[in-house]
């Protein structure tokens, strides 16, 4: 630990929930986290020597000072680190983007209340639904209430006196039936409050109310034998309710539910939502989240989840989402579906993520075509703990059929794509019998001593296609040329995708999604195929061989002359004895097609 001051006060820290503060040597807030244990959680930053991210290692490198705030709950800790993040941006934590300003839908506080969209939020006391991050929903939920009911666009003062003291006259909209013409008192005050309830429960999604409401209004003015406002409410009715079936994706027995669900590459993690009301999506949105400390999924889902429920005011009490966070609301119920509806939600939820994900990848490989390589590149790196960037990676794969024929494979990628050109293949030539624990250590001996011998490029990692007994036989070749340790090399392993290091008898598992693991497997898939390939012409060429080699009288070069004119022993078969004759004599021909029968 940097300093004694330092270490004295992580060793008095309380094992008490709490949020923890760190500063460098100017006295600058760096890094805020949080902790149900707060004694725990900060002393593992100093006594675990081996950090396994370089950054967490550069963080620790730059405290100098410590503060901590303990408070009464887990909840509460959370709370507070988010408020701290936001307000001091802390260099090391992470941050959230937020590139636009989404417009929101207004119901202005005012007399006869106008409803329109508006990208300024403000103070005034009216209600503000949104943001929307979609316009056009926006505008498909402004044009239902526009079908349904006759609302004032203009901005006149329609206060009781004014009206009352006949100031104004109906314009064009009252004539082309678009509005009751409420700035000449043709619509009560308490009607037209009426529609605009309805019209807050349209935006919150509430759908299925408003619908309840029209029924009852409609079989009212029937029972009153107004049959012309019966039909007005209906024909309003019908439309509700076929807005309502095309918005809904799942059963409207979903009343009010968030979804979250997220995904990540090695620098931004994406957090989609979206807000289900009766079934039907009314809000949607991805929280882009760019990473400072290699956080965990889970950890970055729990930030998403929070920034965005504040900024979209959401009242739901249910979360569906993909994994439940250390660190929750208490007041929240959060579930992970696995099956159903919901689990429905949460799948169209991660590919909306996935497929934002996605765009941005395209969007910065058109601008910069480098970016994906190194990202990716950056990935493998960091999942296989590489002192310098992959550029070079080298797979080896043995083939044999019950221990004869056996040969091997070199494949070579270079900035994470095939580079066929350099493809290699060998015969295995000191080992007898099916062992592949020596026919890995012979090619992989006989690879490096070459590239030393010519004084070519060699690798910065080395995957191996087999479990710890291939990957142990690599590690003695590396060892007799002098490069263990300056070579990275790996084991894989083909049943759980497990991941084996030099000296490590415990596998790693690396994300199923991960881009290096991707790459790895793609390395593997291109060994097996090249080798395969490779044996079957092996064994093709010996099984040829075989049966020519063995007829008294035929010698190499008539059977290299008969396979250069007919291409196959299929097709010597077939052959005519007179076109045989003609090629290499009637003796030869006789004793050939003799023993062909």
């Amino acid at each position: 630990m940097q300093n004694s001051a330092l270490q004295t006060q992580v060793s008095v820290l309380p094992d008490l929930p709490g949020v923890y503060k760190y500063y460098d040597s100017s006295g600058k807030l760096i890094y805020v986290g949080k902790a149900k244990n707060l004694k725990k959680r900060v002393g593992s930053y100093f006594t675990n020597k081996r950090h396994e991210s370089a950054k967490t290692k550069i963080l620790v490198s730059k405290i100098e000072a410590l503060e901590f705030i303990v408070v009464e709950s887990e909840q509460d800790a959370l709370f507070l680190e988010n408020n701290l993040i936001k307000e001091h941006q802390p260099k090391y934590n992470i941050q959230l983007k937020d590139d636009k300003t989404f417009p929101w839908i207004c119901v202005k506080k005012e007399p006869f209340p106008r409803v329109f969209p508006t990208r300024n939020k403000r103070r005034d006391g009216s209600d503000y639904f949104g943001p929307y991050t979609s316009v056009k929903m926006m505008r498909s939920i402004l044009d239902l209430i526009k079908q349904l009911y006759k609302i004032r666009t203009c901005n006149l003062d329609l206060s009781k006196d004014k009206v009352e003291a006949g100031k104004y006259k109906v314009c064009l909209e009252y004539h082309i039936g678009n509005c009751d013409g409420p700035c000449v008192d043709y619509i009560k005050k308490e009607e037209y409050d009426e529609q605009v309830a309805a019209i807050k429960d349209i935006i919150r999604g509430k759908t299925s109310s408003v619908i309840k409401r029209l029924k009852l209004l409609m079989q009212k003015a029937a029972e009153d034998l107004d049959f012309e406002k019966a039909q007005i409410i209906k024909s309003k009715l019908d439309f509700l309710e076929n807005y309502q079936s095309k918005s809904t994706v799942v059963s409207n027995t979903i009343r009010n539910v968030d979804v979250f669900s997220i995904v990540s590459d090695i620098n931004y993690a994406y957090v989609n939502y979206l807000h289900v009301i009766d079934g039907a999506i009314v809000n949607s949105h991805v929280q882009t989240i760019k990473k400072r400390m290699d956080e965990d999924d889970g950890n970055l889902l729990m930030y998403g989840i929070n920034a965005i429920r504040e900024h979209f005011q959401s009242d739901a009490k249910e979360l569906i989402v993909p994994m439940i966070p250390e660190f929750v609301d208490e007041n929240l119920n959060y579930h992970v579906p696995k099956r159903g509806d919901k689990k429905q939600l949460l799948d169209l939820s991660e590919r909306n993520a996935k497929y934002f994900m996605l765009d941005k990848h395209k969007q910065s490989a058109n601008k910069d075509p480098n970016r994906h390589q190194n990202r990716i590149l950056e990935t493998i790196k960091r999942d296989f703990r590489l002192t310098e960037m992959p550029t070079h990676i080298e797979c080896f794969d043995n083939s044999n059929f019950h221990g004869a024929h056996a040969v091997a494979a070199c494949v070579v990628f270079k900035n994470a794509k095939p580079s066929k050109k350099d493809y290699r293949h060998f015969n295995i030539k000191t080992v007898d019998g099916p062992d592949d624990f020596a026919s890995m250590e012979e090619v992989v001996f006989r690879r490096y001593k070459r590239l030393m011998d010519e004084n070519q490029a060699l690798p910065q990692l080395i995957v191996i296609d087999g479990g710890k007994g291939q990957l142990s036989s690599a590690c003695k070749s590396l060892e007799k040329l002098g490069l263990m340790g300056k070579i990275a090399i790996v084991g894989i392993a083909k049943k759980l995708e497990e991941i084996f290091f030099p000296g490590d008898s415990v596998p790693v598992y690396i994300d199923k999604r991960s881009e290096s693991l991707k790459v790895i497997q793609y390395l593997r898939n291109e060994a097996h195929r090249f080798g395969i390939t490779h044996h079957r012409n092996k064994r093709s060429k010996a099984a040829i061989g075989s049966a020519l080699d063995s007829i008294d009288g035929i010698g190499p070069k008539t059977v290299q002359k008969l396979l250069s004119h007919f291409g196959s022993v299929n097709r010597i078969k077939a052959a005519e004895i007179e076109e045989i004759e003609k090629l290499i004599g009637k003796d030869k021909a006789e004793k050939l097609v003799k023993h062909l029968i």
